[in-house]
């Protein structure tokens, strides 16, 4: 009986719908495999607002190109979604798949195939990673790795 609330209790919180990410103004709990799936849905849905509730006011992002060994670096929450506005930009249509996550502690890991279509056309299809560290359940560092594929 015990477990039903606790069940029950669970499928009425608003912070259980992962796909609409965290609740505004809820207190996070700690990441989870959950968490990162409704990140990646967020990204999916090309709903920056909704990703952005994922991270941190003092979040930092790495991106897989740019000119020094970490790629392209965006620091603060502002930064931030700027950063990641550049691969919708780029990517109009791009989707995220084949993914898988898990979570250990305050990191966590995802990794999924990204395809897509750049804006002259080119079809981008490439599997990468991403590596989170997390602080009072929000992401305070994205690190994005992706394969280079050779034509």
């Amino acid at each position: 009986m015990r477990a039903l609330l606790i069940i029950a209790a669970l499928a009425l919180s608003p912070a259980a719908d992962i796909a609409s990410g965290p609740a505004p103004g809820a207190s996070p709990g700690p990441p989870t495999e959950a968490t990162l799936r409704a990140l990646l849905a967020a990204f999916n849905a090309h709903d920056l607002d909704r990703v952005m509730t994922f991270f941190a006011e003092d979040c930092e992002l790495d991106m897989p190109r740019g000119k020094e060994p970490w790629g392209a670096r965006y620091v603060g929450k502002a930064a931030v979604r700027e950063g990641l506005a550049t691969r919708f930009a780029g990517l109009p249509d791009v989707h995220y798949s084949d993914d898988t996550h898990w979570v250990a502690g305050n990191r966590g890991v995802s990794t999924w195939l990204l395809t897509g279509t750049t804006k002259t056309g080119e079809r981008v299809r490439v599997r990468g990673v991403d590596l989170f560290e997390f602080r009072a359940g929000k992401i305070v560092k994205k690190d994005s790795y992706w394969k280079i594929v050779e034509k």
